[in-house]
């Protein structure tokens, strides 16, 4: 039995463990500089929660084994750190908490990955994500994101529906 629902405060360590796990795909993959071990460390996910994104779980047995946040940030919903545990990646989990965050709001929805994450641009694709240029990515991620000129450099931006 499977359900979807809002990760609670006292959840933090498990969601924390849960995007770490699920991180590790990034290692070797992205740029060295952009690395970090922990890849999300405790304190920049309490900085993500206390800026808006809300965390929502798929629990599969009693336990949570993948978790994907969604930030309301002007006229767009961001997806945010979308990550399922190692073991449970390839069954649905990710497709089931995107689809579930997409009923939640009518808004254009953007998401932002690093541009050497082959497969995570794959995913956003296959649920009606569409590349964005270049130069509408940089704009995109300097207007909707805080993030260094460094990951801008380094990542893509999916919006659905399309941008114009």
């Amino acid at each position: 039995m499977s359900s979807i629902r809002p990760c609670r405060d006292d959840e933090r360590a498990i969601v924390l463990a849960i995007v770490n796990a699920g991180a590790e795909a990034y290692r070797g993959v992205i740029p060295d500089d952009c690395w970090h071990d922990p890849y999300m460390p405790l304190g920049e996910l309490e900085s993500e929660i206390a800026a808006g994104v809300s965390f929502w779980g798929y629990e599969a047995e009693s336990a949570l084994v993948g978790v994907m946040g969604i930030q309301p940030v002007r006229d767009v919903d961001l997806i945010r750190h979308a990550y399922v545990l190692p073991a449970s990646q390839r069954h649905g989990v990710g497709s089931a908490l995107l689809q579930h965050l997409r009923d939640l709001s009518p808004r254009r929805m953007l998401v932002g990955t690093w541009a050497a994450a082959e497969w995570a641009i794959r995913f956003y694709q296959r649920h009606g994500f569409e590349l964005t240029s270049p130069e509408r990515k940089t704009a995109l991620l300097q207007t909707y994101w805080t993030v260094s000129d460094r990951q801008i450099a380094t990542s893509v931006v999916l919006a659905s529906p399309p941008l114009q």
